[in-house]
């Protein structure tokens, strides 16, 4: 039992002491102060003792038969052996002081004895419970957490990696042709190239980037995206100077646009238009919609991982809308 939880348990313990304190002066009001001030001392000692020894009891029966065997078999033998002790500790204590009590102990008062008793007993026994269920539980949250945690990361790590050899293929395709028809492009086009993978090494271990680090780099991404589409992509930012200063995950940017780029036809007479701007604590990433009738290398699993990342990793929600027209991503500014 942790700390907190054992603050709470004494907590109830003193409730309980106080409410059966008020009860015994309500019943014995004839009874002197003096008399009622030193039966309340003794009865604090008396109840230390017992939950020490409940606490005793728990712990043993941990060991010997925790919950997890039997929940209801392990209540009752809990409560047997710790009603069977106080009940011991009870006539022990009635055998040496009755002599000294200012009262009769008649039938009925031994039956109201024994009733509050059980009624104390069981409170301890079913709080003890509450608290390690609770206990228990908030274990397998933190263990869930940690693991949606872990498996998020992964899904990170591979949405990075949607730099992956396809488009590098693609690129070098791209810089080869360019080396023969222009070599001045051609170099440029090698600087972008350099520049995007630099920025992914650079940021793979980080959880997030302000967006203007974000937006240098997928300005160098959408130069290569130029070269390979030409006219067929048309691709605007505006962005307010207070957005630039928030933060996103790493190549959200770049997984959007070549989201956009993989489900939609990119051509010169019928160009692909993705908007990128913010509005509302959002980065928007908007595109027409022209859907490709097949696709090439998609597990149509990018959005829902993204989504799931937000969600986890920072505790937003990435919001997703489509028209008849129009597709959009509103990413959560952090």
């Amino acid at each position: 039992m942790i700390r907190e939880e054992r603050k709470l348990l004494w907590l109830v313990v003193g409730c309980l002491y106080l409410f059966f304190t008020v009860l015994k002066i309500y019943t014995f009001p004839n009874l002197s102060a003096m008399w009622q001030i030193e039966g309340s001392v003794f009865g604090f000692i008396v109840l230390v003792v017992i939950i020490l020894s409940m606490r005793v009891v728990d712990m043993l029966l941990d060991r010997l038969y925790p919950y997890e065997r039997s929940l209801v078999f392990r209540l009752v033998i809990q409560f047997v052996i710790s009603i069977s002790i106080v009940l011991t500790l009870r006539q022990f204590i009635f055998h040496f002081t009755r002599s000294y009590l200012p009262i009769p102990v008649t039938r009925e008062l031994y039956i109201l004895a024994t009733a509050a008793h059980v009624l104390f007993i069981a409170t301890i026994v079913l709080t003890m419970f509450g608290f390690r269920f609770f206990h228990k539980w908030r274990e397998t949250e933190l263990k869930k957490e940690i693991l949606e945690r872990e498996k998020a990361t992964v899904q990170y790590d591979n949405l990075k990696n949607q730099l992956n050899p396809h488009f590098l293929f693609n690129s070098l395709t791209s810089l080869n042709s360019l080396i023969y028809e222009n070599p001045q492009l051609a170099s440029e086009f090698l600087q972008h190239l350099s520049k995007v993978y630099r920025y992914v090494l650079e940021n793979k271990d980080k959880t997030v980037v302000t967006l203007d680090t974000e937006v240098r780099f997928i300005e160098n991404y959408i130069e290569l995206l130029t070269t390979r589409f030409a006219d067929g992509l048309v691709i605007s930012i505006s962005l307010s100077d207070p957005a630039l200063e928030r933060r996103i995950l790493p190549v959200t940017l770049q997984i959007l646009i070549e989201n956009a780029i993989k489900h939609n036809v990119t051509s010169k007479d019928s160009p692909l238009t993705i908007e990128i701007y913010d509005d509302n604590d959002y980065l928007i990433v908007k595109n027409n919609l022209q859907i490709k009738h097949t696709i090439d290398t998609s597990n149509k699993q990018g959005l829902d991982n993204l989504r799931n990342l937000y969600e986890v990793l920072v505790e937003k929600k990435m919001i997703v809308t489509q028209t008849d027209t129009t597709f959009a991503v509103h990413i959560p500014l952090i």
